[in-house]
């Protein structure tokens, strides 16, 4: 497992992690980017997020309230991110 994530740069790790916090991000989408199933991605959150955010952020996952799996999710929504997403900076919506 460990050869498995050092196969990842840095850069790629925080991605990884960012997504897996993301609520409408699902696993499969992480699975399709960077070819690590929900149990890799839940290893990887495990060994570089403190216990207390790690327990949090899986009470989270498995409480129904984030979507992190595509079969949990209303079949309406086909995309990974928000429409508006690139076009967000600085917690701001930027001018059209």
């Amino acid at each position: 497992m460990a050869e498995d994530i050092k196969q990842f740069t840095e850069r790629e790790l925080d991605r990884i992690i960012e997504m897996a916090w993301e609520d409408r991000t699902p696993f499969e989408a992480i699975l399709f980017q960077f070819g690590l199933p929900e149990k890799e991605v839940i290893k990887v959150m495990r060994r570089d997020l403190k216990e207390s955010s790690f327990k949090r952020w899986r009470k989270r996952v498995n409480s129904g309230v984030s979507k992190k799996h595509l079969k949990k999710r209303n079949s309406d929504i086909t995309r990974f991110k928000c429409s508006r997403q690139k076009a967000i900076s600085g917690n701001k919506i930027s001018k059209r």
